[in-house]
C-alpha cells in the first residue's frame, strides 16, 4: 500500500518483491553500465596480457585461432544465462537460480564457488598483471617483491574504497574503462598491425607466421593445446557479471540478457583483432621471451609511447577491480540475505546512505588481501592463481546448466524477453559438452595441480559449512531463498526474516 504523495514499486522492484526480498540497492544501472561490467570482466586487455606470451611459448602463433573457437562455446553458455536472466534477476545470481531450480544446497556450492572464484581472480590479476606492468609505466627497473606486493594492495584498496562509496561511480570508471580497453588494445593492435604492414621495422616473418606451431619437448601437441586455449579460456569468463548485479538495474529482464549477450560478441571480435595484432608485431621469439608484451610495443613505438598505451591498459584493469569488488560483494550479501554465510545478520546490510553492502565488500576485500599475501609467498603463484581463476568459472556455468537442463521445460517465458524456444534444448546440450571439455582441459595439465588444491580445499570447506551450519538451519526453516514455490514464488508466504533484512 501507498499513501498520499507515494509512489508505489516500479515494476523491477515488484520483481525483487514477488522473489521475497524488498529493494535495497539502488537501482540506477542502463543497458550499457551492464555491458561494461560485463565486458570490463571479461577484459581482453587482462586475459591477454596474463596469459599471451605463456600460449606462444607452449603452441606458438597458431594459439591465437584457439580463441574463435572459446568463443562460440561461451556464446553457447551465454545463452542459457540469458535466459535465466529474465526469470529469476537478482542479485548473485547463479546462487539463485541454483536455489531456485534444484534446492539451497544446491545454490549453496554454485554460491561457494563463486566466492571462490571472486577471491583468487581479483588477487591473480592485481598481483601478476596489475603490480608489474605499473611497474613498467613508472619505469621502475628491478623493483623488488615487496614493491609488488604493495601496489597490489593499494589498488585493491583503491578498488574497494570507490565501491563503499557508491555504485554509479564504480559504474562511471567502468564506462570510461572500456573506452580505455580499446585504446589499450584493440587501437594499440591495429597501429601495431600497420606498423608491421608498413615495414616500419625489421621483422623476421610474413603473414604465414600466425599459422606456426610447436610444442615443447616433453609434451604432446594435444597437452600443447590445453595450455594455450588458456588465452581464451581464462580471459572469455566473467560475462554473468551483469546478472549479478541485477537488483541495481534498470528493466532488468531486458537489459541483462542483451548486456550479457552483447559482451560476449564483442570481446570475441575484438579479442580477435588483438590477437592477429599483437602476434604479427613480435619481432622474434627472444623478444618476447625477454620482456613479454611490453617489450614487443616498446620495439614498435619506443620507450615513451609504449608506456602510455600500457598505462591505459592498467587504468582498464583498475576498472576491472573496481567492478570485480562490486559483483563479490552482491554475491556476499545475496547469500547473506538468506542467511547462507557465518555472520549473515552482519553482511546483509546496506548503508541507508551510500545503498551499498559495506559489510559485505569488506569481508570481500579481507579475502582478497589475503589471497594476494599467499600468492606473494608462492612458489608457483601463476599455476595457482591464474589456473583457479580458470576453472572455477567453469564449474559454476556447469552447475548452473544442469539446473537449467533439469527444469527448463518447467521455466515461463517471459513477455518480450529474451528466450530460446525452440532451440532450447540443442543449445543447453551443446553447452553441457564444451562445459565438461573445457573443466578437463583446465584440470588435466601438471602446470595447474596446484589449482586443483585449492579447488578442492574450497570444495571441502564449502560442504563443512553446509554440513555443520546449513543442514541444521535448512530443517530449522533459517536459511534458503524465501519462497515455498521454486519456480512461482508466493511471497506471502515468506518468513519475516526474509522481507526485513
Amino acid at each position: 500500500m501507498t499513501g498520499p504523495g507515494q509512489e508505489g514499486p516500479t515494476g523491477d522492484e515488484k520483481t525483487v518483491n514477488e522473489f521475497g526480498y524488498r529493494q535495497e540497492l539502488r537501482r540506477t544501472l542502463s543497458w550499457f553500465s551492464l555491458f561494461s561490467v560485463s565486458f570490463s570482466i571479461m577484459s581482453i586487455a587482462t586475459g591477454v596480457f596474463l596469459n599471451f606470451t605463456f600460449g606462444i611459448t607452449q603452441l606458438g602463433p597458431v594459439s591465437i585461432w584457439i580463441w574463435p573457437a572459446v568463443g562460440v562455446g561461451q556464446l553457447l553458455v551465454a545463452l542459457v544465462i540469458s535466459e535465466l536472466g529474465t526469470r529469476i534477476p537478482l542479485a548473485g545470481a547463479g546462487y539463485q537460480w541454483g536455489s531456485r531450480l534444484i534446492g539451497p544446497g544446491y545454490g549453496w556450492f554454485i554460491g561457494a564457488l563463486g566466492i571462490l572464484y571472486a577471491a583468487v581472480g581479483v588477487p591473480g590479476i592485481v598481483y601478476l598483471a596489475i603490480a608489474p606492468l605499473t611497474e613498467y609505466v613508472l619505469g621502475i627497473d628491478d623493483a623488488s617483491p615487496r614493491m609488488m606486493l604493495f601496489i597490489a594492495l593499494l589498488v585493491l584498496t583503491v578498488a574497494y574504497l570507490v565501491n563503499i562509496i557508491s555504485v554509479q561511480v564504480a559504474a562511471r570508471i567502468n564506462n570510461v574503462a572500456v573506452l580505455a580497453e580499446i585504446l589499450g588494445t584493440v587501437v594499440l593492435a591495429l597501429l601495431l598491425f600497420f606498423l608491421w604492414v608498413a615495414g616500419a621495422k625489421d621483422s623476421d616473418h610474413g603473414i604465414g607466421y600466425l599459422t606456426e606451431h610447436h610444442h615443447l619437448p616433453g609434451h604432446s601437441y594435444g597437452y600443447a593445446i590445453a595450455l594455450a586455449s588458456l588465452v581464451g579460456v581464462y580471459t572469455l569468463a566473467g560475462f554473468e557479471a551483469a546478472a549479478d548485479v541485477a537488483e541495481e538495474a534498470v528493466d532488468a529482464k531486458r537489459s541483462v540478457p542483451r548486456a550479457i549477450i552483447g559482451s560476449v560478441v564483442v570481446s570475441v571480435v575484438l579479442g580477435m583483432l588483438v590477437l592477429i595484432g599483437f602476434t604479427v608485431a613480435i619481432p622474434s621469439y627472444e623478444v618476447l621471451a625477454a620482456g613479454g608484451l611490453p617489450a614487443v610495443f616498446q620495439y614498435w613505438l619506443g620507450d615513451g609511447l609504449a608506456r602510455t598505451f600500457v598505462g591505459v591498459v592498467v587504468f582498464a584493469m583498475f576498472a576491472l577491480m573496481v567492478v570485480s569488488a562490486a559483483v563479490i560483494a552482491r554475491l556476499i550479501f545475496a547469500m547473506a540475505r538468506d542467511n547462507m554465510l557465518p555472520g549473515s545478520a552482519l553482511l546483509r546490510r546496506v548503508n541507508p546512505t551510500t545503498k551499498t553492502p559495506v559489510p559485505a565488500l569488506v569481508v570481500a576485500y579481507a579475502l582478497n588481501v589475503a589471497v594476494v599475501i599467499f600468492g606473494y609467498n608462492s612458489s608457483n603463484v601463476f599455476g595457482t592463481l591464474v589456473g583457479a581463476t580458470a576453472v572455477l568459472p567453469y564449474l559454476v556455468y556447469l552447475l548452473i546448466v544442469l539446473a537449467y537442463g533439469y527444469k527448463r521445460r518447467q521455466l515461463e517465458a517471459v513477455e518480450d524477453a529474451f528466450n530460446l524456444g525452440r532451440f532450447a534444448g540443442a543449445v543447453f546440450v551443446a553447452s553441457l559438452v564444451y562445459l565438461i571439455a573445457v573443466i578437463l582441459t583446465l584440470t588435466l595439465p601438471d602446470e595447474f595441480r596446484s589449482a586443483n588444491y585449492y579447488v578442492l580445499g574450497g570444495l571441502a570447506l564449502a560442504t563443512v559449512w553446509w554440513l555443520a551450519g546449513l543442514r541444521p538451519r535448512f530443517d530449522r526453516g533459517e536459511a534458503g531463498v524465501p519462497t515455498s514455490d521454486r519456480q512461482h514464488p508466493n511471497p506471502e508466504g515468506l518468513p519475516a526474516r526474509a522481507v526485513e533484512g
